[in-house]
């Protein structure tokens, strides 16, 4: 696919499993806008032991959401470089609560605010099995599978580094993360749907089936059809 001279402002939701890293990094190239991963950049900065690294590391380790104040000062930092203010973002792993999309509302308002919010919607038993099979490159981020796993042996195919297994990945882990979603963050869903953002989007099926329904989904709100 092409990709289109404008750029948006996107939202993409959906329970940890749900493939969101791999459709925000489609959707990023389609229409040429940057993609903010929160747990990159997250992960980044517990790499090089920052402050805001160390803080967030205890929470990470716990399969616990970070405090707002922390994510919303890393994210409006971010939203605030030249490249979204002018080409617009597609944010991945916030908001993740109601506070943190009215902290977002307030960061993007004098930009024309959200274009729209994606929900990929995977079960849980599927996002299980993704979740305990998933294998992440320690320096780049990519992420693999043991079902698709690097060409040459653990070694990332992009960069060259280890591929492993992410400590936040172990079952006990996953079952925390997905019980704080629906606790805490699926009542985003409700927010976002009565402020007349939300479109649910099918999340089964392969990488360019759901890009599809998703870019499909975007330029029908947006009227790019």
């Amino acid at each position: 696919m092409g990709g289109v001279t404008q750029g948006i402002r996107l939202v993409m939701l959906g329970r940890q499993g749900a493939g969101k890293g791999t459709q925000c990094v489609r959707v990023s190239r389609h229409y040429v806008v940057p993609h903010i991963s929160t747990g990159d950049m997250l992960r980044a900065a517990v790499k090089a032991d920052t402050e805001v690294g160390r803080k967030a590391k205890g929470f990470m380790d716990r399969g616990e959401l970070l405090p707002d104040e922390v994510i919303v000062e890393v994210v409006d930092f971010q939203l605030n470089h030249s490249n979204t203010t002018h080409r617009g973002f597609i944010l991945d792993g916030f908001p993740r609560t109601v506070p943190q999309a009215e902290a977002l509302s307030g960061i993007v308002a004098d930009r024309g605010g959200l274009d729209l919010v994606i929900d990929l919607e995977v079960p849980i038993p599927i996002v299980l099995e993704r979740l305990a099979g998933r294998r992440v490159c320690v320096d780049c981020g990519t992420n693999y599978s043991v079902q698709e796993p690097p060409k040459n042996g653990w070694v990332c195919d992009h960069c060259g580094g280890d591929v492993v297994q992410r400590a936040d990945d172990t079952e006990e882990a996953i079952k925390r993360r997905l019980d704080l979603y629906e606790r805490e963050t699926a009542p985003l869903i409700e927010w976002y749907e009565k402020a007349g953002l939300l479109v649910s989007v099918d999340g089964l099926g392969t990488a360019d089936e759901v890009t599809e329904r998703v870019v499909g989904a975007i330029d029908e709100r947006t009227g790019r059809r």
